[in-house]
């Protein structure tokens, strides 16, 4: 880190003396007022300002080149201009009415603006496209600071998950189009679900710590807002296609109408399969995007059904640490403890598998059809209307279907346990089970947006409800006996309401200073009935009143240097497996609470940005796993009193040489709990053993993050970039032990891109991914159990083995 840190501080050092050339201006309307707030930009440069309450702005120390002046105000023609820079400019740039509202509204009410005081980062349609070659989303945002990636089948594709400052999916706020993503009950995001979503995506955003309010579930370390594909002027088609290792492959087509008149309709239709780098870890997916919108000059009516399908197989226990260490004692060892789970016969079969398979790639499951089957399919109808020039309003209603179920070959099961009936002398028997979730999420959401002169003012908010039935068949069974075929032997309900409402407040203190607030309540009752897989009585009822205030100032002198502060606080009620697993005569899991402070500056040239944020997360109550088991056995979540994150993130941009750029990213934090008790079960005693550990580590909470990318175009349709991600030392539980960690890894992924010239298209486009291109070893993820006998512990686990060099190579046809 020392070399990195020179280099940056050279970098700063080097920035060269450019002569002192400027472009001034002031931005009207027609009728010759002042547009406040417009966006001014220099293309393909790191500068871009807003117009003051005068409408003027000015950008200073340029160098003598070539520029493109960009214009752009909300519900005007953005204004484009060539300048050949050989002395100082001035402009009067008079905007047009738009002719169309623009489709940014869509997610205006939840996305930051420029001068909001949080830790974002804005990810292109440009990027989005590059990057996509049938690997899902989490494995497209890995230049986002703070981040880590990570695969249960060990190539990206499947079931794939981030985190973001240490914090998982469970606890980021997603969105599309501002309606919420998050499962209510489970608040977990499964981009598997829609596979290819990226191909029908116009941008993300994605604000780390408590960012802006949003809708749905509370963001307790980051969100990531999404926009779907906007409607084109001119009609477009594109067909892609591409290949890779272990026998990926990706097919999409999509087509769009343009403006025809007032109208205008997309379609995308996706397939993408794999049989995954970890041993039978398949994954068949399918995905559309529909879209028909009204366009008017004030008025936009827009249909998106958009669906995804997806069958993967189980790859989620990983593989435990003594076959990748080749500790044949171990191996044996979780025979002879039954680790595998339920009798010796499958313990005979389990433990000849684990010691015959290879050891990166091992899977425990063998049964044919031991498998994931889910269908999402998502209904969006959004209203987008102008009131006047300073004042828009958006609407949509919203309906999100899923249902699936995964299915598991179990060995020796008691018909007890089913409440089953037992055939006579019989009392256990093998069987298939399906365990399914069928849901119903619909509901509404709405912004107010106003903007003129100092003020800008969002009131924006939701209402949603989650009814979800949880239930499980036997679909065969060795010894069946009078049961009936599919016989269902749980079923419980979720239902849940959840409204919030917001303001935020942006004001210009003076041309320099604003300030910003955001203050928001949200209700919610959530409601579980039935019975759960172990036939227990899981009724229950719940209610919160969250407030949830932000404020924060930004500044920014000049069109170089920029600088915030701010405040936020998040609230986060338990989910539906912290409520189902508690023990009924233990404590009871409570809301959770996060104080978020962030402090940055920024620095910006037309060859050079520099960033730096500071952020301190200070946790009350937060939920994490600490080794205590329930009634029944099973590990529960626990509240624990304090913890907290703290650390500084420095990104940075450089046009190293003309065509070579780099930017990078770099994390440095600690995560901690205060006065932490681990509990290990006794297998020889009975109940847990207590180790009063003091202050500890989070789990899956490095203190190094860094991601690079370097990018390189020696010719006009040729580009080659090396990603590189560093991941430091992080522990598999909150016990901070050394015997149960990840490895740090390094690992560089290289990218080459080129466009050909072809007369009957467009475009025609080759791609050439190779990943981990120096066969690294490394496991990005992990599970743990421990425990107690012959006075000894010990441990079953799971590591995620990722992927060493495999590749990906695709073409695209745009027409």
């Amino acid at each position: 880190m020392k070399h990195f840190s020179l280099l940056l501080l050279c970098i700063c050092l080097a920035v060269g003396a450019y002569a002192q050339l400027s472009i001034s201006g002031t931005v009207t309307s027609r009728n010759g007022d002042a547009l406040t707030g417009a966006t001014v930009s220099l293309k393909n440069t790191n500068k871009a300002i807003l117009a003051d309450s005068d409408g003027k702005f000015s950008f200073s120390n340029l160098k003598q080149t070539d520029y493109e002046l960009v214009v752009s105000f909300v519900g005007y023609q953005t204004h484009k201009e060539r300048i050949e820079l050989n002395e100082s400019k001035h402009f009067d740039i008079s905007l047009s009415p738009q002719a169309v509202i623009t489709e940014e509204v869509l997610i205006s009410g939840t996305r930051a603006r420029e001068r909001t005081p949080v830790a974002k980062a804005e990810v292109s349609k440009e990027y989005i496209h590059n990057q996509n070659m049938g690997q899902d989303i989490p494995y497209l945002l890995t230049m986002t600071p703070s981040y880590v990636a990570t695969s249960d089948g060990g190539a990206g594709v499947g079931y794939t998950y981030f985190r973001i400052r240490g914090t998982d999916l469970n606890r980021v706020n997603v969105t599309i189009d501002g309606v919420p993503v998050n499962d209510a009950e489970s608040h977990g995001v499964f981009f598997v679900d829609i596979p290819d979503l990226a191909g029908s995506l116009e941008s993300m955003q994605v604000q780390r710590g408590v960012g802006t309010s949003t809708n749905g579930a509370g963001a307790f370390g980051a969100s990531i807002n999404m926009q779907t594909t906007k409607a084109t002027p001119k009609p477009e088609a594109e067909f892609r296609t591409s290949m890779g290792s272990f026998g990926t492959f990706k097919n999409s087509v999509s087509a769009s109408t343009g403006l025809m008149g007032k109208f205008a309709f997309d379609l995308r239709l996706s397939k993408v399969v794999s049989d995954g780098f970890i041993d039978r870890a398949s994954s068949d997916l399918k995905s559309f995007y529909a879209s028909g919108g009204y366009y008017s000059d004030k008025t936009i009516v827009k249909l998106k059904v958009f669906s995804g399908w997806e069958e993967t197989y189980q790859a989620w226990n990983g593989v435990p640490s003594v076959k990748l260490n080749n500790d044949e004692e171990g191996m044996l060892r979780y025979k002879n403890d039954w680790l595998f789970g339920g009798s010796e016969r499958e313990n005979q079969i389990r433990y000849d598998e684990m010691v015959a398979s290879d050891a990166r790639t091992y899977n425990m499951y063998t049964y044919d059809n031991e498998v994931d089957n889910y269908q999402q399919d998502y209904y969006q109808l959004h209203l987008l209307q102008e009131i006047n020039p300073f004042l828009n309003f958006n609407a949509a209603v919203f309906l999100t279907r899923g249902k699936g179920y995964y299915e598991n070959y179990k060995y020796d099961e008691d018909f007890a346990d089913y409440k089953m009936t037992a055939p006579d002398g019989i009392e256990q028997t093998d069987l298939v089970q399906r365990k399914w979730l069928d849901n119903y999420h619909y509901g509404t959401t709405f912004s107010f947006n106003y903007a003129q002169g100092i003020n800008d003012l969002t009131v924006g908010g939701a209402y949603t409800q989650y009814d979800g039935d949880h239930y499980g068949n036997v679909i065969w069974a060795q010894y069946m006996g009078d049961n009936a075929k599919d016989y269902e032997w749980y079923r419980g309900n979720g239902l849940k309401k959840d409204f919030n409402i917001y303001a935020k407040y942006n004001v210009n203190l003076t041309d320099a200073l604003s300030f910003y607030g955001d203050l928001q309540y949200r209700y919610i009752n959530y409601e579980i009935s039935g019975i759960d897989d172990d036939i227990r009585d899981i009724a229950q009822k719940h209610k919160f009143n969250f407030f949830n205030p932000k404020l924060g100032l930004f500044y920014k002198p000049n069109d170089k240097h920029s600088a915030y502060i701010s405040y936020s606080r998040a609230n986060r009620e338990p989910n539906r497996d912290n409520y189902v697993d508690a023990d009924p005569n233990g404590k009871q899991p409570v809301a959770e609470t996060l104080n978020d402070i962030e402090a940055g500056y920024e620095f910006r040239s037309p060859k050079l940005s520099v960033g730096a944020n500071l952020y301190g997360m200070f946790y009350k109550d937060q939920l994490v796993l600490t080794g205590e088991i329930n009634d029944v056995g099973a590990g529960i979540m626990t509240n624990v009193d304090d913890s907290y994150r703290v650390g500084i993130e420095l990104t940075g941009s450089v046009m190293l040489f003309k065509k070579l750029r780099w930017d990078v990213a770099y994390t440095y934090s600690q995560n901690k709990i205060k006065g932490f008790t681990e509990y290990v079960e006794d297998w020889d005693n009975g109940g847990q053993v207590e180790h009063n550990l003091g202050k500890t580590d989070l789990a899956f909470s490095p203190n190094h993050i860094m991601n690079s990318m370097l990018t390189w175009t020696p010719a006009e349709r040729f580009n080659i970039s090396l990603n590189s991600s560093f991941v430091g030392e992080q522990y598999v539980d909150n016990s901070a032990s050394k015997d149960r960690m990840l490895d740090s890894w390094f690992v560089n992924n290289l990218k080459v891109d080129y466009s050909i010239p072809v007369r009957f298209v467009k475009e025609m486009k080759l791609h050439l991914m190779v990943n981990n291109i120096f066969n690294t070893e490394y496991e990005s993820n992990a599970w743990v159990y421990s425990y107690y006998t012959g006075g000894e512990r010990y441990k079953r686990d799971g590591y995620f083995p990722q992927a060493g060099i495999h590749f990906y190579a695709g073409i695209d046809f745009r027409f």
